[in-house]
């Protein structure tokens, strides 16, 4: 990813896999390891961070693009895109802060080519994305698999063990 500046790793796996629920876990593992970790996540849906009604609502149906919502707690900036089209994670990246992270962790992008975990749960009777992505460094699965080319395979229920996967093998961190 030309717009990489640190290291950059995803979850990929369709919807429902528990990519999001895996995060909300993974993510504070981390933290405990000192890791600074950014997210970005893809969403198929158009979404609305603001409400109908309000300011930054009204400011934006008006035209005005991007508008910025900030407070002592957060900020959040809405970008309308002139036409819509399916968004580049690299592309992306370029609007990320990445000055003060470790690590980016994305949701989704799972068809685009940088480091990702697949989730994978065979009791879903979904395809595997690995025989198709070379991308793919590890496999995360809750119940035993058949793998067609030697890639490391992770307990999707031990999120220790990912963390640390993801310490050692990917951002070279020894404690």
């Amino acid at each position: 990813m030309k717009h990489a500046l640190i290291p950059i790793l995803g979850l990929a796996a369709p919807s429902g896999t528990g990519k999001t629920t895996l995060l909300t876990q993974l993510i504070p593992q981390l933290k405990q390891h000192d890791i600074r970790v950014g997210l970005i996540k893809h969403s198929h849906h158009n979404f609305q961070i603001d409400k109908p009604g309000k300011d930054s609502f009204r400011l934006r149906e008006a035209g005005a693009t991007p508008v910025m919502l900030v407070s002592s707690h957060r900020r959040a900036i809405i970008t309308e895109f002139a036409t819509p089209e399916e968004p580049s994670l690299n592309e992306q990246l370029k609007y990320f802060d990445q000055s003060s992270l470790d690590l980016i962790l994305v949701e989704g992008f799972k068809s685009e080519t940088f480091p990702k975990i697949e989730l994978h749960r065979p009791s879903l009777e979904l395809a595997q994305l690995y025989p198709d992505d070379s991308s793919i460094i590890a496999i995360a699965t809750d119940h035993e698999i058949s793998i067609k080319r030697e890639i490391i395979t992770l307990d999707l229920n031990n999120i220790p063990q990912i963390a640390d996967f993801i310490l050692r093998t990917f951002l070279k961190k020894h404690d």
